[in-house]
């Protein structure tokens, strides 16, 4: 049961500021620490070309930042007992700033790639920092299913935002401007943060005492292999590679110490007993299904709206309103279905793969060498519907475990939803279109020869041009087409799948959480000194 709640207030604030004022200013540093990372996607092809580098290496930076914010679950509530609200949110901003700042001096990957799993880590820490301190300002009760209403709605429409601002600011004038940008954000969060808030503690101080430090390692060496292996898959011809060999023995090699040492460790980073929940490993998979569907967002869509329509980054990046309206939508729609009516989970996870299936079929029957912009924008607002609504109904249903499951649990699901399922996609998409591709320029080429009198005025150079553009959209259009098959088929299983449950959780107070992490730092002291 909730326990009611008196009046919100932020005492982290000092009170010359204003009692209404003082989440507002919380939740714009979440926007902000939310817009920060150590390289920015969206950008990625004026970085690569000002700094000599690969796309897969700016691809590879940013997933490493993705594998940063995905282990700090784990460690937030630990956190967040251990340094006040202000110490957290100065210490966040300036790391987060020093990362910016090497990020668009440096053009070594590897550094690259470290610098960026540590601005992520520090991104979710102040992102962190500040949701906890406006939790009761979004849901008095405490009422899971609306703070997961919030939290999609963050995270989506400000990755659709980062985008935006990366291309409009590059567009103004060079891709570092993105970075000048979110440093002097950041800077400006530290100078308020020294200025208006307080060293508060409402509960003492807890060390970071029995926290499993090589787990963590481990996995994120396991996370940052696989992610190396299908980033630079198709770029190193996969197995006949050495790297991608090495790639794959490293990640299986990282993962077998991972599972063997969570069967004697007394506390593990994340606990085999976890992986055995069926909301952990339910979601772990439907996640992978949904990154598969959803595959063309990240490399066919670029292709065919800039190779094909012939669009610049400014025109492709405007499509990311319709990508937000829907993200909106979508949490109003969480809300009034999944929060107030409490809709089932199978109700609501129906409705956004139904969604999802829309923008695939869409997709399917508008793609054309002179398709309208326009016509595009339906169908992108299909997809951010469908995401945002998928993503509150997954993390809500992690609220099901016991608690201490529940923060591992989190960790796990973005493994695969923020760092594991778009690069696989992202692999299979792009190796079933080199395929593909190559098929239907063979096919088209059969009926092209020097005895076709027809086109024997047509220069060669055009003949091929005019090949490659109608294998592209044909390649293009039965992609589309095998993914709505697909969905349909995911779509069925729901169909036949019955489950009657309803969301109704709620949030344990942080006193609770505390007291138990408490009980737990007594025994593990005991058992050290017995």
């Amino acid at each position: 049961m909730h326990q009611h709640t008196g009046k919100f207030t932020t005492p982290d604030i000092r009170n010359f500021v204003p009692e209404k004022i003082k989440p507002w200013i919380l939740l714009a540093f979440a926007l902000i620490f939310q817009l920060s990372g150590g390289v920015y996607m969206a950008s990625a092809s004026e970085m690569k070309g000002s700094l000599s580098l690969l796309q897969e290496d700016v691809m590879m930076a940013g997933y490493a930042s993705l594998v940063g914010l995905a282990l700090n679950f784990n460690l937030m509530f630990r956190l967040k007992f251990y340094l006040p609200t202000k110490d957290s949110l100065i210490i966040c901003s300036l790391v987060i700033a020093a990362c910016n700042l090497i990020c668009m001096n440096t053009d070594n990957v590897p550094l690259l790639t470290a610098v960026s799993f540590v601005s992520g880590f520090f991104r979710m820490w102040g992102t962190f920092t500040c949701n906890t301190n406006i939790q009761l300002w979004i849901t008095p009760k405490r009422d899971m299913t609306v703070w997961f209403c919030f939290i999609p709605l963050i995270v989506q429409g400000s990755l659709q935002l980062s985008g935006l601002v990366s291309i409009y600011t590059a567009w103004l004038g060079t891709w570092q401007l993105m970075h000048w940008l979110v440093i002097g954000l950041l800077l400006s969060v530290t100078l308020i943060t020294f200025l208006i808030f307080r060293h508060y503690r409402s509960m003492p101080k807890l060390p970071l005492f029995g926290i499993d430090w090589m787990g963590m390692m481990l996995w994120a060496t396991t996370l940052i292999s696989l992610i190396f292996v299908f980033n630079y898959g198709e770029y190193f011809d996969w197995f006949h590679s050495l790297y991608i060999r090495v790639g794959v023995l490293i990640a299986f090699v990282s993962l077998g110490l991972n599972l063997w040492r969570a069967s004697f460790v007394r506390h593990p980073f994340i606990g085999l007993r976890t992986w055995f929940f069926r909301p952990v490993w339910a979601t772990f998979i439907a996640y992978l299904i949904l990154d598969l569907l959803l595959s063309p967002s990240h490399s066919i869509e670029h292709i065919y709206f800039q190779g094909v329509l012939g669009h610049d980054e400014l025109n492709y990046i405007s499509l990311n309103w319709s990508i937000l309206v829907g993200v909106v939508v979508g949490m109003g729609c969480n809300y009034l279905l999944f929060a107030r009516r409490k809709w089932t989970y199978k109700n609501m996870t129906m409705l956004g793969f139904v969604f999802v299936l829309a923008y695939l079929v869409m997709m399917y029957f508008i793609v054309d060498v002179n398709l309208p912009k326009e016509r595009i924008l339906l169908p992108l607002f299909m997809r951010g519907f469908g995401y945002t609504v998928i993503a509150a109904v997954f993390l809500t249903a992690l609220t099901s475990s016991p608690f201490p499951v529940f923060v591992e649990s989190l960790s796990v699901q973005a493994f695969m939803s923020a760092c594991l399922g778009g690069v696989i996609g992202d692999a299979f998409v792009t190796r079933f279109f080199t395929v593909t591709l190559k098929k239907n320029l063979m096919l088209a080429e059969g009926n092209f020869d020097n005895l076709n009198q027809s086109i024997a005025h047509i220069p060669q150079t055009e003949i091929f041009q005019q090949l490659q553009m109608h294998s592209m959209l044909v390649s293009i259009k039965e992609i589309y087409g095998w993914l709505c098959i697909a969905g349909c088929f995911v779509l069925l299983l729901f169909l036949i799948w019955k489950s009657p449950l309803r969301p109704n959780t709620f949030h344990p107070k942080f006193s609770t959480i505390r007291q138990a992490i408490k009980h737990q730092l007594k025994l593990d002291w005991m058992l050290d000194n017995s």
